[in-house]
């Protein structure tokens, strides 16, 4: 069993194989993301190296990054031998950097000009959630952000979105536009009936008020649905 051991020890890899030589030799383009996750948890347990714990990880979650930042720290430390809460805490900390990274590049931008725009900004907040969120992007004439929050957090398969406290917070930041956003924890993209209805009630409520409802975006996983690029709303 000791000789068994060893052999699985990144340690006895070739250097080029070992994840954290290969980040500085050739670049941190070149790890897999089962490699990048080794380095996080740093080591495996006595019948996996960290490589092969993290592929395994990574297969749980269908291989898919999206899926593996929704499993909680209890799900990795009971799922996974050699993983406890300290190992499971840095892959949920580095999956988290990294989306909010994404929506920070946009935040720089300050400006949204188009629906990928918007949904880069929102995704990192929205796309994970195991239940439905209505979320509101406020822009001023210029159509940088001013500021963007959540209204309301429902069901896994509703929320309800009240229109009195949308245009009061549009109000109170001197809105002069916005964008409507929700998540659809299915993954499946397209607007319900109760959506649509929604949203043209909201539109209207804007024309009045002078604060125009520009679009409303609906993400599920990496996916986005635009109901102005879709030219219903």
């Amino acid at each position: 069993m000791e000789n068994y051991d060893q052999n699985f020890s990144i340690k006895n890899w070739a250097e080029d194989d070992r994840p954290r030589e290969k980040l500085m030799l050739k670049g941190k383009a070149a790890l897999s993301d089962a490699e990048l996750i080794a380095i996080l948890i740093g080591s495996g347990n006595k019948g996996e190296s960290a490589v092969e714990l993290s592929k395994r990880i990574l297969k749980s979650a269908n291989d898919s990054l999206i899926d593996l930042s929704k499993l909680s720290i209890s799900n990795l430390v009971k799922s996974f031998k050699g993983i406890g809460e300290a190992k499971a805490i840095s892959i949920i900390a580095a999956l988290e950097l990294g989306k909010r990274r994404r929506s920070a590049e946009v935040i720089e931008r300050k400006i949204i000009s188009s629906s990928k725009d918007a949904f880069e900004l929102m995704h990192s907040m929205i796309s994970d959630c195991l239940y439905e969120e209505f979320w509101i992007i406020m822009l001023n004439k210029a159509n940088k952000v001013i500021k963007y929050e959540s209204i309301s957090e429902g069901g896994i398969s509703e929320t309800v979105a009240d229109p009195k406290k949308i245009f009061k917070m549009a109000l109170e930041n001197n809105a002069t536009s916005m964008i409507l956003c929700h998540n659809h924890p299915s993954g499946n993209l397209k607007p319900s009936d109760a959506d649509i209805k929604l949203t043209k009630k909201l539109k209207e409520a804007g024309l009045f008020l002078e604060i125009l409802v520009v679009d409303h975006i609906i993400i599920g996983d990496e996916k986005y649905y635009s109901f102005a690029d879709e030219g219903i709303l």
